[in-house]
């Protein structure tokens, strides 16, 4: 019986395992202007294996997260936080978010007066955006973010798809 000498069977590890890696690809992204920001990594940690019943799949941008396949929830940490704004403004999982419905039926929201401010993108046709901004609310933003400012007018729930 022959061996094979070990840098073939280095070269077969790293083949194999190429191949078992492709079967859940990694969300690629583009993390956000101030994704290096401390408070990113505290969200970064505390991101949920499941959001609204949607896994959790690895990304390759720092402070970001994603669920779903295809993805359904994408999140940043980092971006630039919004200003004042006559756009809607909701209260969910304790954490005012301000959403861009130009994307309907999808969903843009980001964080109202957090730093650094986090923005979420919900894919309406799979996932309640309710649901998905309340547990992220709930269990990520409101722990690792403090709230600075909060909206003066308030809605509390998005239509669900």
């Amino acid at each position: 019986m022959r061996l094979l000498p070990s840098a073939t069977v280095a070269a077969l590890t790293l083949v194999a395992s190429a191949a078992l890696a492709g079967c859940s690809a990694t969300v690629d992204m583009e993390p956000a202007e101030d994704a290096n920001d401390p408070a990113c990594a505290e969200v970064t940690v505390r991101l949920p294996d499941f959001i609204a019943d949607q896994p959790r799949r690895w990304t390759d941008a720092q402070a970001s997260g994603a669920w779903g396949d295809p993805s359904a929830i994408l999140l940043r940490c980092g971006v630039a936080p919004p200003g004042p704004t006559e756009a809607k403004c909701i209260t969910l999982g304790g954490v005012d978010w301000v959403v861009d419905e130009s994307l309907a039926p999808n969903y843009l929201v980001t964080t109202y007066g957090r730093v650094p401010a986090i923005e979420v993108f919900i894919d309406n046709e799979v996932v309640s955006p309710n649901d998905a901004l309340t547990e992220l609310g709930e269990r990520v933003v409101g722990v690792a973010t403090a709230a600075e400012r909060a909206c003066t007018l308030t809605e509390t729930l998005l239509p669900d798809s």
